[in-house]
């Protein structure tokens, strides 16, 4: 199957099932495309966990859930070593993590330590338990959620560990019209009226798509503006004296290599082989929204990361 009617393909049959969040369903084929991992915040019962669900049955990979709590262990998610009576030995038993698509329910929910085991499993694609390392599959991806509204009990992500993040995406309300569809969709799965799926994609098509998404052509006036945008989170006073004011810290090189890839992935989705100025601005929000810190003078006046970005694209112009 060529690859890009296997990710549109892909993207039918989310759509089918997660109804008003086409944004999210792209973000999240983005994602896929660059090997990254996904942050998405929203409110309860929104298809948070549905929207991977939807993915992990359009495409031929396994899927993990965990509910993370407070009480949950690193050895909870990573595997453990248990000794074997019969044989007299110990035998390393994988945890979840060791699957295709990964669902972190609000992450936020776990401890430090247990978040840093996921997170050093997103980062390295692999897991070290009892000095021996074990790798996980080449198709690996984690779509870690959380609760905007719910702060008892939590544990807040760093923002290093947020960093980590290729895309940070806040999923929103449906419209109107989506909500009846909605209503629809669900009664028409309580009949168990919904036909039979079609056969799922081969993992081999999100390989070679991964690879014509590296060869589509970036100008270097592009990459320039990418750097640009960047760069003026981190000496915003070259710019404008209030943007400096809500900027105590910027983007880490990580910001422009999300940018510089996801922008890529956007413009492949989009049956392009080029890159455009507007693929960049397509995807500045969620890779730069959980990379910015924000100042106190920011946070008393309400500004939010969207805003600081918004005065960003209206200052950074393109090369």
């Amino acid at each position: 199957m060529e690859p890009r009617e296997a990710f549109q393909q892909l993207k039918t049959r989310m759509m089918a099932s997660i109804i008003g969040q086409e944004e999210v369903i792209d973000h999240l084929l983005m994602v896929l495309l660059v090997n990254g991992n996904m942050l998405l915040e929203g409110l309860p019962g929104l298809a948070k966990t549905r929207a991977i669900k939807s993915l992990s049955k359009a495409l031929d990979a396994g899927l993990s859930r965990i509910q993370f709590t407070p009480d949950l262990l690193p050895a909870d998610i990573t595997g453990t070593v248990i000794y074997q009576a019969e044989s007299s030995s110990f035998h390393f038993q994988p945890g979840p993590i060791f699957s295709n698509l990964i669902l972190a329910d609000e992450i936020n929910r776990a401890p430090a330590k247990v978040q840093a085991a996921l997170l050093e499993a997103m980062e390295e694609r692999q897991v070290t338990v009892a000095g021996e390392t074990h790798k996980l599959p080449e198709l690996f991806m984690v779509l870690a959620t959380q609760n905007p509204i719910e702060q008892e009990g939590t544990y807040p992500l760093p923002e290093a560990q947020m960093d980590r993040f290729v895309m940070h995406v806040i999923m929103g309300y449906p419209s109107e019209g989506s909500e009846i569809q909605i209503l629809h969709l669900v009664q028409s799965e309580d009949k168990k009226e919904t036909a039979t799926p079609p056969p799922p994609i081969p993992q081999q098509a999100v390989f070679d798509a991964r690879t014509a998404v590296l060869n589509t052509h970036m100008s270097e006036s592009v990459e320039k503006y990418i750097v640009a945008l960047v760069e003026a989170t981190r000496h915003p006073k070259k710019y404008n004296e209030e943007l400096a004011g809500w900027i105590e810290f910027g983007a880490s090189p990580r910001g422009s290599i999300a940018l510089h890839r996801s922008s890529r992935a956007s413009a492949w989705l989009a049956k392009r082989d080029y890159v455009t100025p507007d693929d960049v601005r397509a995807v500045s929000y969620s890779c730069l929204r959980h990379r910015l810190v924000l100042s106190y003078q920011a946070g008393a006046q309400g500004i939010t990361p969207d805003r600081v970005i918004d005065r960003i694209l209206e200052l950074v112009a393109v090369a």
